[in-house]
């Protein structure tokens, strides 16, 4: 875990390098720059069939499991929005996710792009209407970025899109997976009974079952979003009372402080079902969710962010059993995403983002 924050603090300087060097022609930065948005602007000339396109914003993976995930999401949006004439794209926000996976870190490599690339090649191809649907569980950090991607786009952040263009297309954004809490049929409510009914054909009456979300640290908890794992854990033991929600990242809300929950409410031993609160089964669910052996256990510090859910709980005295099944997976859920998309598709669009940094002269 503390290995993964440094590479993706090292990838967003990495980043913001690339941005602000991209207008020098000998930078090798600006070489790659310019390769990722000729492949992109080639898949979208290749494949654009209608004047509306949705892009699915996923953080990333490097996982099999993962991209069969992301895969079997696509063809599933094509299905639904393709009768309506929507070209559906995928991409990731991650920067380390986009390079292992093209280096084929755990698989068979895999090339993905940002979010801006496709932004900018939809620009080029002239898509009357863009919609962008963020793949993120909590509108926290990362549904931020989405946004701001959004933004660069609208404020035509490299100068070279029409402006006339920007000032006509049409922005749309669906929201993520637990996005509202309260009123009748809110995400938290509808999430919590999706999954109830999930783990009921998964696990067996009496078991806790564990959900591992991300989260933001305080300082990176962008629209205080942190709060929608309490809120679920509380709607989920409405209707099972052992189900509990941990995150790696939320401050007081770890595994242990998952334990301590337990403990309270007197769940002391037995079977404790392990699922990821995550939109795939990727690093952060087959290392700090399920990882198994001497390398995810230090006994002398058990509430290290490094030792795994399976090893933590496997040595509290209870029979830890992983299931590496992402959100996207659970058909239920993802129909909940997809409501967000027929949301954004029947409202008006963005409004606000467009104020060119490069207005047209007059």
């Amino acid at each position: 875990m503390k290995k993964i924050k440094a590479l993706a603090l090292l990838a967003c300087s990495v980043a913001a390098m690339s941005v602000t060097t991209s207008c020098s022609d000998d930078d090798t930065t600006t070489n790659n720059w310019t390769t990722y948005q000729d492949a992109v602007d080639a898949q979208v000339k290749a494949n654009k069939k209608n004047d509306k396109a949705i892009l699915l914003v996923a953080f990333g993976s490097t996982w099999q499991t993962a991209f069969d995930a992301f895969d079997q999401t696509k063809a599933q949006y094509e299905q639904e929005f393709g009768k309506d004439g929507y070209d559906i794209y995928l991409s990731f926000s991650s920067a380390i996710c986009i390079n292992r996976s093209a280096a084929g870190e755990n698989t068979t490599p895999r090339n993905y792009y940002a979010p801006n690339f496709w932004l900018h090649a939809f620009g080029k191809a002239g898509y009357d209407e863009i919609l962008v649907q963020s793949l993120q569980v909590i509108p926290g950090e990362e549904f931020n970025r989405v946004i701001n991607y959004i933004k660069d786009f609208a404020n035509n952040y490299l100068g070279d899109l029409d402006d006339e263009y920007l000032s006509q297309v049409t922005l749309k954004l669906g929201s993520p997976l637990l996005t509202s809490a309260e009123g009748e049929g809110n995400d938290v409510d509808a999430v919590a009974e999706a999954l109830r009914d999930y783990c009921q054909e998964q696990v067996q009456e009496g078991d806790v079952i564990a959900f591992m979300g991300h989260g933001n640290p305080d300082n990176y908890d962008s629209y205080k979003a942190n709060v929608r794992y309490t809120e679920l854990e509380e709607a989920l033991q409405e209707l099972y009372p052992k189900f509990y929600v941990g995150t790696v990242d939320m401050p007081d809300n770890y595994k242990n402080n998952v334990y301590d929950r337990m403990q309270e409410d007197g769940v002391t031993g037995g079977i404790v079902q392990l699922y990821p609160l995550m939109s795939i089964a990727g690093d952060h669910a087959h290392n700090d969710l399920a990882g198994d052996g001497p390398d995810y256990w230090d006994a002398e510090d058990e509430a290290s962010e490094d030792n795994s859910w399976y090893e933590y709980f496997s040595h509290k005295g209870y029979t830890a059993e992983p299931n590496l099944t992402g959100l996207l997976s659970v058909p239920a859920v993802l129909d909940i995403w997809m409501r967000h998309t027929h949301e954004a598709v029947n409202s008006e669009g963005l409004d606000d983002y467009y104020h060119s940094m490069f207005p047209a002269a007059e």
